[in-house]
C-alpha cells in the first residue's frame, strides 16, 4: 500500500474540476430524474488495471453530497480484472450524477498511470528501480506521482527544491559539465546531487568531481555497460532517454541502479472504468 495522499493535495483541485463541469447545474438530470431519489453507484473495471485515486474519487462525490457513503472494494495499488467492482457509493441520485464524470476522469487518469508503471516494474523484475520525472500535468503532480507509487514505482524529485539535477542547459550556462558539477557540490547545502552526461567523455569529466549519482542521457545499452565499468561503484547510475517497456529487461541487466521514465506520467493511456447507477 503506497503512502496516502494528503487531502490538501486534491481538495481544491476537485472543487475546481467540479465547478468546470457543473456550470449552473446538471440540466439533463434536473430534466429527467425526480429530486430526493437515492441511488447506489458502482465503479467497475473494464480492463486489467492497477487502482489509484480512490480518495480523490470519494472526495468528488462528497463535495456534491456530504452524506455520500463511499465503500472501497479494491484499494489503491490493487490489481483488478475486467468486470470487478472497484468501489461503490451511496447517496443522492442528482449528486452522484453530477459528480460521476469528474470522479471517473480522476480515476481513469490515475489508474492509467499506475497501470503503466506496474508494467515497467514487472518488466524490471527487481533488477533496476523505476523512477518517474517532473513531466507531469500542471496542478496534478502530487496525484500523478502518487499513482506511480501505486504502480510500484519510485518518485524522483517532487519539486525543484528537492534536489540538484544538472542538465544540458545548466551545463552550458555554467561553462561545462565539470564546472557545473564542482560548483553544485560546493553549494548543495546537503541536497542530493545528480549530474546528467551525454557521452562517455562527459562521464569521465564528472567522475573526477566525486558526484554521488550520474544520469546517462540517451546512451546505447553498449555505452551504459561501458559507463558502469568506468564508474566501478564510485557513483550510482541512472538511465534516462529513449526508454521503452521493451528495453527494460535489457537495461535491468546493465548494473545501473535507476531508470527514469517521463512516459509514466506524460503518456500513460487512461484506464477503462465505468460508473453504473441504480435506485436504492
Amino acid at each position: 500500500m503506497p503512502s496516502p495522499l494528503a487531502p490538501e493535495d486534491y481538495r481544491d483541485l476537485v472543487r475546481q474540476a467540479l465547478a468546470e463541469d457543473r456550470g449552473r447545474g446538471d440540466a439533463t438530470s434536473m430534466a429527467t430524474v425526480a429530486r430526493g431519489i437515492r441511488a447506489r453507484g458502482t465503479i467497475i473495471a473494464k480492463s486489467d488495471l492497477v487502482v489509484a485515486g480512490l480518495d480523490v474519487a470519494a472526495e468528488t462525490f462528497r463535495q456534491v453530497d456530504p452524506k455520500a457513503v463511499f465503500e472501497v472494494k479494491w484499494g489503491d495499488g490493487s490489481r483488478v480484472q475486467p468486470g470487478e467492482v472497484v468501489a461503490s457509493v451511496f447517496g443522492d441520485a442528482h449528486a452522484l450524477l453530477e459528480a460521476e464524470r469528474t470522479a471517473l476522469n480522476f480515476l481513469q487518469r490515475l489508474c492509467g498511470i499506475a497501470t503503466l508503471t506496474a508494467k515497467f516494474v514487472d518488466a524490471a523484475r527487481g533488477g533496476i528501480t523505476i523512477l518517474d520525472t517532473r513531466k507531469t500535468t500542471p496542478g496534478f503532480r502530487a496525484l500523478e506521482k502518487y499513482a506511480v507509487r501505486c504502480g510500484g514505482g519510485t518518485n524522483h524529485r517532487l519539486r525543484l527544491d528537492d534536489g540538484i539535477l544538472i542538465k544540458d542547459n545548466h551545463k552550458r550556462l555554467a561553462g561545462g559539465v565539470g564546472a557545473a558539477a564542482s560548483r553544485a557540490l560546493k553549494e548543495s547545502s546537503g541536497l542530493p546531487v545528480v549530474v546528467e552526461v551525454e557521452n562517455l567523455q562527459e562521464l569521465d569529466e564528472v567522475l573526477k568531481t566525486g558526484v554521488p549519482r550520474i544520469l546517462l542521457d540517451n546512451f546505447t545499452t553498449y555505452d551504459i555497460r561501458e559507463a558502469v565499468k568506468r564508474v566501478n561503484g564510485r557513483a550510482a547510475i541512472e538511465i534516462s532517454g529513449g526508454v521503452t517497456l521493451q528495453r527494460i529487461p535489457e537495461l535491468a541487466t546493465t548494473g545501473a541502479q535507476y531508470v527514469s521514465i517521463g512516459a509514466l506520467t506524460h503518456s500513460a493511456p487512461a484506464a477503462d472504468l465505468s460508473f453504473e447507477l441504480e435506485p436504492e
